[in-house]
């Protein structure tokens, strides 16, 4: 029989030969001069594999964590598959296929020659990637939204538009340099043309509009809905019953925004609170510079105190950056890029200071405290150090628990006493409603036949965002079905196992121990994790009563 820690990496290998790139990025080798292949054939054949690795993981009965996530993994890769997002996703950063390859690959750092010959082949073999991307694209009955092909259309200009290539980016200043410039000039920027001219002249005139925006207007989409909520999700909650939560989370926080937004602004209700947060302009940013520099110091305070809340910290610091120019009109507020197991890339807390003068300034705290310390560079900084775990155990993608994770540290920011003022509290209460508001919005969009306009008028009356942010996020939210549910759930689901443990052990519940068990055994699905925080629950009283 499979060992699990066998099965681990076999179901590691799926995973990274999906997305060769993800392999690069983490510092994985053998996946190097690779991209992914985006054909049905290459689907099926990796579907296959991962519902034979799922069934052979329930066989056995060693490391039951283990084996845990690989299924957990397998299936959520089979139904990622199914939802052939690869056919009808065109502007996400996150999601949509080019967008995805144009961000990622100006991240990579090739360490010596063989790496650099590595991109060099991965680069050579982009118009082939394209060439299959429009067979598939061309080929599908899943019409894409409208709107985001015409965005995709607008976001290949820019990129062939701009002299200094950022695709040539990891071998600058290399002596691959000038070979890589060829490269692109005569191999990689006509097929990104051919692309783009397929986009305007094939695809935007078919798309759909915004009034049928969902995964409920094409076919199988409640059933790959509600299989992606499983997926991101980990629980077994419907689309309506999250709903139902996110619209009772709205009406809660409606309390605090009156408590703390009495003490800043001087009684008056939620929505006025909401209302002078986003219109007053005193609270918005003068200039880019100032919104990374405050990043970095929020980051520094939080990594000051981190050893009274937390027994292990990771050794190497969180950078901070801003988007690059290219990426941040498409780009999310924020964002975190893990750092390579090699140290060829430290961990980096992007800051997308794209129209600097519209954003906000109020949520810059709770959101380093997200990205950052103490939530995403933690979580993936000290996952990455578990040697004596599988890799797949270190780097598996749960986005509950990883997205809950950092949510779950909004909060807990403020019980280290980190934010600055009860203004950056509300920072923290709009991430709240952000969060909760997800689960509306989401769910409306792709279970409820929500219209675009809908999605983007509930979000205008209960979170805390200009217009060119909201627009943005429901996109996302269109094109990345049900990914964005996993924040508040995960974070639900972990402040509950933290108020069973502080029930069952009373004084003998030790908050750094809590955290380091929770980021002790790398991302685990939620009901997994229950099982972990109840075996660690009854050895601390067994300890005690022996």
């Amino acid at each position: 029989m499979t060992t699990a820690r066998e099965l681990a990496d076999e179901m590691l290998t799926l995973v990274l030969d999906a997305d060769p790139v993800m392999a690069t990025l983490l510092g994985i080798p053998g996946w190097d001069n690779r991209l992914p292949d985006p054909s049905a054939d290459a689907e099926r054949v990796l579907r296959s594999r991962a519902g034979d690795i799922a069934r052979r993981a329930r066989g056995g009965d060693d490391d039951p964590v283990t084996r845990a996530v690989v299924v957990e993994q397998a299936w959520g890769l089979v139904h990622r598959l199914d939802a052939h997002l690869v056919e009808h996703t065109h502007a996400e950063g996150l999601t949509a296929p080019l967008a995805v390859l144009l961000a990622a690959l100006p991240l990579v750092r090739p360490s010596d020659d063989e790496a650099r010959k590595a991109y060099l082949t991965r680069l050579s073999a982009l118009p082939g990637y394209l060439d299959a991307l429009t067979r598939r694209q061309r080929d599908t009955v899943r019409r894409p939204l409208r709107h985001l092909v015409e965005a995709a259309v607008h976001r290949l200009d820019r990129y062939l538009a701009e002299a200094d290539d950022p695709l040539g980016v990891p071998l600058r200043d290399t002596p691959f340099a000038a070979v890589c410039a060829r490269l692109l000039h005569e191999t990689v920027r006509p097929a990104v043309t051919r692309y783009r001219d397929f986009l305007r002249a094939e695809v935007v005139g078919r798309g759909r509009g915004e009034d049928r925006p969902g995964l409920c207007w094409l076919p199988d989409g409640d059933l790959i809905y509600a299989d992606l909520v499983r997926t991101y999700t980990t629980t077994g909650h419907t689309p309506e019953e999250l709903h139902r939560i996110g619209l009772a989370l709205v009406e809660e926080l409606d309390r605090e925004y009156e408590e703390i937004g009495g003490r800043v602004f001087g009684p008056m209700s939620a929505a006025g609170v909401r209302a002078r947060l986003l219109g007053d302009p005193e609270l918005r940013w003068t200039n880019p510079e100032d919104m990374v520099a405050v990043a970095a110091a929020t980051i520094a305070r939080a990594e000051q105190v981190a050893g009274e809340w937390f027994g292990t910290v990771p050794r190497a610091r969180c950078e901070v950056e801003a988007v690059p120019e290219a990426e941040a009109p498409t780009a999310p507020l924020a964002y975190y890029v893990d750092p390579a197991m090699d140290g060829s890339r430290p961990g980096t807390y992007y800051v997308n200071t794209h129209r600097s003068e519209l954003r906000e300034r109020f949520s810059a705290e709770s959101t380093a405290f997200h990205e950052g310390v103490p939530g995403h560079h933690f979580q993936i900084s000290l996952a990455q150090r578990l040697d004596d775990l599988p890799l797949l155990r270190r780097f598996a993608s749960i986005e509950a628990y990883l997205e809950g994770w950092a949510l779950y540290t909004e909060r807990l920011a403020d019980e280290m006493g980190l934010y600055s003022d009860d203004l950056a509290r509300l920072g923290m209460l709009s991430g709240d409603s952000l969060r909760a508001a997800r689960l509306v919005v989401d769910t409306g969009l792709h279970a409820m036949r929500w219209t675009r306009r809908q999605a983007v008028d509930y979000l205008r009356a209960n979170a805390v965002m200009p217009d060119v942010d909201i627009f943005s996020e429901v996109d996302r939210y269109i094109e990345n079905p049900a990914q964005a549910l996993s924040y508040m759930v995960g974070r639900l689901e972990i402040q509950r196992l933290r108020g069973e443990a502080e029930r069952r052990l009373g004084d003998r519940f030790d908050i750094r121990a809590f955290h380091d068990l929770v980021l002790g055994g790398g991302p685990l699905p939620m009901a997994v994790l229950a099982d972990v925080v109840d075996g660690w629950c009854g050895s601390v009283l067994g300890v005690v009563e022996d």
